[in-house]
């Protein structure tokens, strides 16, 4: 059953459409012009429009024009003589869904309203699942620090554009979060992004990935495949690691922004594609071109509007509001003792938010209390802090054995723990079955 509002002038060809469909159980509105149309839009929500072109004052073509702006727009079809097919075609490309010469067939007028009501349901959907995305990579792109408020207001600026765009950044640094939002907020949003990680890749899976390949181009291609770049036209599509692209890949790349063409692999025909490319890596890359592995001319296509994320470690004003929202993600609202938030804060991230995230996550697993305390901590954070304040800190010319000294610190643990395994691990900030697991590796179990 749809939804559909009914637009002609004429109450006559209203009642007879109106009797047509409600034989099939649609629900019925009707309109007499195009004011009226839409303030019934606006009360009704209909799926589908089924108008008339020719009306006195505006005409249906205006009626068209003003429903293609309304967020979410129901499906329209437009009605008109034989002599009109013209017109008909002009409300097409203002974003109606079809027409239907007159005189009309009752079972192609119902068809039609099937078919133009799957579209709806299927533009509504994609819309709510597009939003819940934005809000989902929204949320975790709470920051303070200037640094990031900068990067998200250039997000905001960058995504109505088709620029090419460069992301650098470490690892953990959220690279592939802003990439989609920046997508999700582009006119090529309702379209899903593609994307591949080039590190993941041999050369030649690499290049059949992105430009697909014809069939019988190399032994095991049984049929043909389209590749990334072309299944992303009309999309976006996000190339993460793009320094770790071989130099014959690199070619093709440029060669496919430059020209906005690609040829599969064994294929004699160019096609042309229409793509945005988002590009993302945590190498230097203007180090790489001096060492001669990655292009300048493939940098330059890339770099249009670069975009850095700061290290975690360079923006801690960010590490309070993220651990709270990660809380909140993974099991509800915790304090943390001003001895453990000291403890974090002195910490250098070197896995950046990636490893916060882990380290929140671990905390809600494994804590069963409110309150986040020192013990509570990984052993990446309490054992830096413990370093700090011994002569192992300085360590010697000759060296030390990390093994032994690794096993001095759990002998140390299990004296000062009078022997309890449980309150030794919390000592050193590890779970018990961790601690069990190295004390056993070094047969301390007795």
């Amino acid at each position: 059953m749809a939804k559909v509002l009914i637009v002609d002038d004429q109450e006559k060809q209203r009642k007879i459409l109106a009797d047509i469909l409600a034989a099939k159980k649609h629900l019925i509105f009707e309109a007499s012009g195009v004011d009226n149309a839409l303030d019934r839009i606006r009360e009704k929500r209909p799926e589908v429009v089924l108008t008339d072109l020719k009306m006195p004052g505006k005409g249906g073509l205006k009626l068209v024009e003003k429903i293609s702006q309304l967020i979410p727009s129901p499906e329209v079809i437009v009605m008109t003589a034989f002599s009109t097919v013209e017109t008909a075609v002009k409300a097409i490309r203002l974003g109606a869904y079809d027409y239907l010469a007159k005189p009309l067939e009752p079972e192609e007028v119902l068809f039609l309203i099937e078919k133009a009501r799957e579209k709806y349901v299927l533009k509504v959907g994609s819309q709510h699942l597009k939003e819940e995305l934005m809000r989902g990579l929204a949320s975790n792109m709470v920051v303070e620090s200037p640094a990031m408020k900068n990067i998200l207001e250039m997000i905001e600026n960058v995504s109505a554009s088709d620029s090419t765009v460069l992301i650098l950044g470490e690892t953990g640094t959220g690279k592939e979060c802003i990439a989609r939002l920046i997508h999700l907020r582009s006119p090529r949003g309702n379209n899903p992004m593609q994307n591949i990680n080039c590190a993941a890749f041999t050369e030649t899976l690499l290049e059949s990935e992105l430009f697909g390949y014809e069939k019988g181009a190399f032994t095991g291609a049984e049929t043909r495949k389209t590749g990334l770049v072309e299944t992303a036209s009309g999309s976006t599509l996000f190339l993460d690691e793009v320094a770790d692209m071989s130099l014959n890949v690199q070619a093709k790349v440029l060669r496919f922004l430059q020209e906005r063409e690609i040829r599969r692999v064994g294929g004699k025909e160019n096609i042309k594609v229409d793509i945005r490319v988002i590009a993302a890596t945590n190498r230097d890359l203007k180090e790489a071109i001096k060492a001669g592995s990655f292009r300048e001319d493939l940098f330059y296509r890339l770099n249009v509007v670069p975009i850095t994320i700061p290290p975690l470690r360079e923006r801690k004003e960010d590490i309070p509001i993220l651990i709270n929202h990660f809380f909140s993600q993974f099991g509800g609202i915790r304090t943390i003792e001003p001895s453990a938030m000291k403890l974090i804060m002195e910490y250098n991230w070197p896995g950046n938010i990636r490893e916060l995230k882990a380290m929140v996550e671990r905390i809600t697993v494994l804590s069963g209390s409110g309150t986040v305390r020192l013990e509570d901590l990984p052993l990446e954070l309490t054992g830096r802090r413990f370093l700090s304040g011994t002569a192992v800190s300085d360590i010697p010319d000759e060296g030390i054995v990390f093994e032994e000294w690794e096993r001095t610190l759990l002998v140390r643990a299990m004296e000062k723990a009078g022997g309890n395994m449980a309150v030794a691990a919390k000592l050193l900030g590890m779970s018990y079955r961790t601690f069990r697991y190295r004390a056993k590796r070094f047969g301390l179990n007795d």
